[in-house]
């Protein structure tokens, strides 16, 4: 069964950047919408940003715009989100999200597979 796994989180201090990274495991993964969705402590999951199956089109949260980036690199089978200017509210668990058939998963209900999560903690 294919599995999604992130990695790249971890402690920044507020104005760095990190970068995570999604790859399918377990399989192939293919026509499917990529996003990160993220969920702090105490809080519901929320939606950061998504790009579709050829990356023709990408969405941001508006907390996340201009400072986040989200891409994929064909040849790596590999979605990244590129975070620039963190702020400590950035600090929650990351996740990966793959919507299948070409869905463009941009909410929790348009999400088919998930990823394990990776932490992001950023320090003011």
């Amino acid at each position: 069964q294919v599995q999604l796994v992130e990695s790249g989180g971890g402690l920044v201090q507020a104005g760095g950047s990190l970068r995570l990274s999604c790859t399918p495991s377990g399989g192939t993964l293919r026509n499917f919408g990529a996003g990160w969705f993220r969920q702090a402590p105490g809080k519901e999951r929320e939606f950061v940003a998504a790009v579709t199956w050829r990356s023709t089109n990408t969405y941001y949260a508006d907390s996340v715009k201009g400072r986040f980036s989200i891409s994929r690199d064909y040849a790596k089978n590999t979605v990244y989100l590129q975070m620039n200017s963190l702020k400590p509210e950035d600090t929650a668990v990351y996740f990966c999200a793959a919507g299948l058939n070409f869905r463009i998963p941009r909410s929790i209900g348009e999400v088919d597979l998930w990823g394990q999560g990776t932490q992001v903690t950023v320090s003011s």
